[in-house]
């Protein structure tokens, strides 16, 4: 790696600390994009960190250049891991990448997820009606945590009665990728892959109509996946698919409740709420950022990286980039134009998020449902907001539900 000009980013930039996002980061990146849009970040063995939109989209239309295969996560520099166990989906590159993802894609289709609306719908409708008009209730637990667990646990064939140990292995996973290791949270991971390697087993024996049947059943070229690999899948979409919905979720209705304008404009135009999603996604974007690394000498933005260096792309920044969303990009507004889906709060190119037409789809049909039973909702005390340098997110959200 070569010597690095480190410019003045400021006392508290700090990309690689859970802090820094608990405070106000778009005041840094918002400075950042204007005056050192690609600064070098000494923490954490060093990274670039990538803020403006267009250079986000560049890198990850080059996985040639600017590799998944040596870690997507602050501080992994390589995916060398004990006793064989493979890398996820999202540390692949083409074309490995694109042979396993065809291999769940039509899952997570548009047409096929659409198919779950039904499910989905009468999710909502059960945990709203578990919470009493005029009461003040944990909006995290009670609604945001029970849709994305239950869907995705359809989605891979768990059986009802062992759904409630999602959340905590799902948990266990972020905190781990972020940085958090404790022995509970090995002891949950190590808890989750038995599982999982159980129910594999019985799906070999006896496939069903569901993901572990079909990856079970599955070939590349021409050999079956093994057991590791599969419970890599399975361990990815748990975590995935529970993690970016629940934090949109509860994101999202953070956002109604803290401008209630533009809560008071939905509500008089249901039309917009499709719309006023893919909002809550730019504005709150559930996943901070990844990292790739660079595979030769290249250029960005033209300064010079280094074959190894590590590139943090921060959506959380170009979401909210002015040359893209203009001078009030930190504003909130359920009408602004997403027809064309601009945002990176699913990330961009290859690795665009298997599970974004669920995401979506869960979303809309819990606001729908919220906003019908209860367009009052309002906050009851301060929220609590995850401490992580991945996902942005709220452990616990105090509402008054009023209709």
């Amino acid at each position: 790696m070569g010597e690095h000009e480190v410019h003045e980013t400021g006392s508290h930039f700090a990309p690689d600390l859970p802090e820094f996002y608990l405070g106000n980061p778009h005041a840094s990146f918002r400075r950042l994009r204007r005056e050192d849009p690609l600064p070098w970040y000494p923490g954490s063995g060093g990274m670039w960190c990538v803020l403006k939109h267009a250079d986000i989209v560049t890198v990850s239309r080059d996985p040639d250049r600017f590799t998944s295969t040596r870690g997507v996560q602050i501080g992994i520099r390589d995916l060398a891991r004990p006793g064989g166990v493979p890398p996820t989906i999202i540390e692949m590159d083409p074309p490995e990448h694109n042979r396993y993802r065809k291999l769940v894609i039509q899952a997570f289709a548009p047409r096929a997820t659409a198919n779950l609306e039904t499910m989905a719908r009468q999710i909502a409708r059960e945990s709203l009606e578990a919470i009493h008009p005029g009461t003040v209730a944990d909006l995290v637990e009670g609604l945001a945590v029970p849709i994305p667990m239950y869907m995705i646990a359809e989605l891979l064939g768990v059986p009802r009665r062992d759904r409630s140990h999602f959340k905590r292995w799902s948990d266990a996973m972020i905190e781990a990728g972020g940085g958090g290791r404790s022995p509970a949270t090995d002891a949950a991971l190590g808890e989750m892959l038995g599982y999982f390697q159980t129910v594999l087993g019985e799906r070999r024996r006896a496939p069903k109509d569901d993901l572990i049947s079909t990856l079970a059943s599955a070939r590349i070229e021409g050999s079956v996946l093994s057991d590791p690999e599969i419970l890599m899948f399975c361990a990815t979409l748990l975590a995935a698919g529970n993690e970016t919905t629940r934090n949109l979720i509860s994101g999202g209705s953070l956002l109604l409740m803290q401008n209630p304008d533009e809560k008071r404009r939905l509500l008089a135009q249901r039309s917009l709420l499709p719309n006023a999603v893919e909002e809550m996604l730019r504005v709150w974007t559930p996943v901070h950022s990844f990292t790739r690394t660079a595979t030769r000498e290249t250029e960005l933005r033209g300064g010079k990286i280094s074959d190894g260096e590590t590139l943090l792309l921060l959506y959380a920044s170009a979401n909210r980039d002015e040359e893209v969303w203009g001078e009030d990009s930190d504003r909130f507004d359920v009408g602004r134009d997403h027809s064309h889906q601009r945002h990176l709060a699913f990330g961009f190119g290859e690795h665009l998020c298997l599970g974004a037409s669920l995401a979506r789809l869960e979303a809309l049909i819990l606001f729908q449902e919220l906003l019908a039973r209860y367009p009052n909702f309002e906050l009851a005390g301060e929220p609590t907001l995850l401490r992580s340098r991945l996902m942005h997110g709220v452990e616990h959200l105090p509402v008054l539900f009023r209709g």
